[in-house]
């Protein structure tokens, strides 16, 4: 048994992509499973977000709003997202061809995606700073609400949505996970302190609950990537794109701290994206392919979260 659990420990987020993978693609070239598919795609988006909500308590439940404390590497992080994006913008407004306008779509998006919840289990995990991690999400996600809806429609114009309807969107979509998992999570604490010595112990099952979430995420992220008819030199060019995206800005993120610790957080909380939310935006506001970025951005990161999370168990030394 001991075995198991730390064969899973290892290999979870791994097993975690392989099978979403799997299970979307069992499911699409199975012809007799399709009428479940509708029904199947719901339970998946709406689980997922049922789950990230999870976590975010969990991670709320173990801090307190007095450890929420800004810090330097927080506004350099927001501005190196901000920047980035606003730069990605600015060059797809002027490129006339339509595939080069994508690729810079789909560096938008993962530049400027707030995020994940998953990002402070990893980050717990490592050693780094959960409180400073939990307030950089409230941070990227309520910059990300309003920046979005004011650039986006510069780039790739919609008639459909105002600027305040697409801010109403965008926080309907993010506010229900983000505040009331942290209302819940410190009302308990305030008011049920003995209920809450209770739940403690069970946030360490966290970790296990992000393998769940990550397989759905990857049943998604499979979907939009088969379901796109799109040339495959586009796709890759997406590739190439999503993974400069998930390098830059782990590897930023580790510029950011003025010690091991910190570095760690700024690289996990700067690097490590809400990808459901980055193909609902792609979706959404922009050319759908660029979903596909999404995708393959939450294959990316988690490969790097499984590569660090080996060496910390495996007590390999990082190199400052």
């Amino acid at each position: 048994m001991n075995r198991l659990i730390s064969f899973l420990k290892d290999w979870m987020l791994p097993l975690a992509i392989v099978l979403g993978i799997s299970l979307y693609l069992v499911y699409h070239f199975t012809p007799a499973l399709y009428p479940v598919g509708p029904a199947m795609h719901v339970l998946a988006s709406e689980g997922q977000r049922f789950l990230i909500a999870v976590l975010l308590f969990c991670q709320y439940v173990k801090t307190a709003p007095r450890d929420l404390r800004f810090h330097r590497w927080h506004f350099r992080a927001l501005s190196f997202q901000i920047l980035s994006f606003v730069s990605c913008a600015a060059a797809a407004i002027v490129v006339p061809q339509e595939w080069a306008r994508v690729l810079l779509e789909c560096g938008m998006i993962c530049l400027i995606c707030p995020t994940a919840a998953a990002s402070g289990v990893i980050t717990d995990r490592l050693g780094g700073d959960l409180a400073g991690n939990v307030t950089y999400l409230l941070l990227s996600n309520l910059v990300a609400t309003f920046l979005i809806p004011a650039v986006v429609p510069l780039v790739h114009p919609s008639p459909d949505y105002s600027f305040w309807q697409s801010v109403g969107t965008i926080a309907g979509r993010i506010f229900p996970m983000l505040v009331l998992p942290c209302l819940l999570a410190w009302l308990i604490r305030f008011t049920l302190p003995r209920l809450q010595e209770k739940i403690l112990p069970l946030a360490g099952y966290s970790f296990y609950v992000w393998g769940v979430s990550l397989t759905l995420a990857m049943v998604l992220s499979t979907r939009a990537l088969v379901l796109s008819d799109v040339p495959g030199i586009v796709v890759a060019g997406i590739v190439l794109v999503s993974v400069a995206a998930c390098l830059l800005q782990f590897l930023t993120g580790r510029l950011f701290g003025r010690d091991e610790r910190t570095r760690l957080t700024a690289s996990q909380t700067l690097g490590q994206k809400n990808t459901g939310f980055l193909i609902w935006l792609g979706y959404s506001f922009l050319t759908p392919v660029t979903s596909i970025a999404g995708g393959l951005y939450a294959i990316w990161q988690n490969i790097i979260n499984s590569w660090e999370l080996y060496r910390k168990r495996h007590g390999a030394q990082r190199p400052d």
